[in-house]
């Protein structure tokens, strides 16, 4: 039924509510739970669940109180999670990385043998709105574009080549299309690169913004960029066009 996805999800977030959690408000599929010096973290996707916190005694009591509502499978530690693969090192870091679903996008795009690239997008290139002809697939365009905005989850540096791209899938061009091969191309040679997490002793918190001061040919906009670190890790990341804000005066 199509009530289903939404009948399941209102039992499974009354019962977790019940057992202390609350959704938070950045991601109502994010639920939270503090209690004394024990915090506790579960991340839903439809029946996929992800468990987590600084207690095993305390997550282990949860999946056996969740168990006596729902019939569950515990398939062990992270590893693969909605096209994200996590590596844990020797030393307890976690590698996040979507080498898989890269390969399956180069396989889509028809690019599996490409040569590989060293940067995704040259220092040189200024996409425009109209130098060169329609491309002939737009629906692949928009299609690769939108799965390269996926793996931005992973990696932070193909933020502003990925924005770059994304201007022009109302109208993609041949040269626009150029420019995505090229990053399909470093995708090839950099498949297993992704977030490195390290615990870290100094929990503080960084920003850290750039703009390239109205390189866009077309409207003469700057794009911005920021980078958020907690401790020596990335949260948060974005690459994104200025807005102009126009003020206007009226005489008395």
């Amino acid at each position: 039924m199509k009530q289903a996805p939404r009948s399941w999800f209102y039992k499974l977030s009354t019962t977790l509510c019940s057992l202390g959690f609350s959704p938070t408000i950045s991601d109502t599929s994010l639920f939270i739970h503090f209690k004394n010096d024990i915090i506790l973290f579960v991340l839903i996707y439809v029946d996929d669940i992800l468990i987590t916190g600084n207690s095993t005694t305390a997550i282990q009591s949860l999946i056996t109180k969740l168990s006596k509502h729902f019939g569950l499978k515990n398939i062990g530690r992270l590893h693969y999670f909605l096209g994200v693969e996590a590596h844990w090192t020797s030393s307890g870091s976690l590698h996040l990385a979507q080498t898989k679903f890269i390969y399956d996008l180069l396989h889509k795009a028809n690019m599996g043998s490409s040569k590989p690239q060293p940067t995704p997008m040259l220092s040189t290139s200024r996409l425009t709105k109209d130098v060169t002809t329609a491309f002939d697939d737009p629906s692949l365009y928009r299609f690769v574009v939108g799965s390269l905005q996926y793996l931005l989850i992973t990696r932070p540096k193909l933020s502003y080549s990925v924005n770059r791209v994304c201007q022009f899938m109302h109208n993609p061009q041949h040269h626009h299309w150029k420019t995505v091969k090229r990053i399909l191309r470093y995708l090839a040679g950099t498949s297993t690169h992704g977030l490195q997490l390290r615990h870290s002793s100094h929990l503080s918190l960084n920003a850290f913004a750039d703009a390239d001061w109205g390189s866009d040919p077309d409207d003469r906009k700057s794009t911005s960029e920021l980078v958020v670190y907690f401790g020596s890790n990335p949260i948060a990341w974005l690459s994104k066009k200025q807005k102009v804000v126009s003020r206007s005066s009226t005489e008395a």
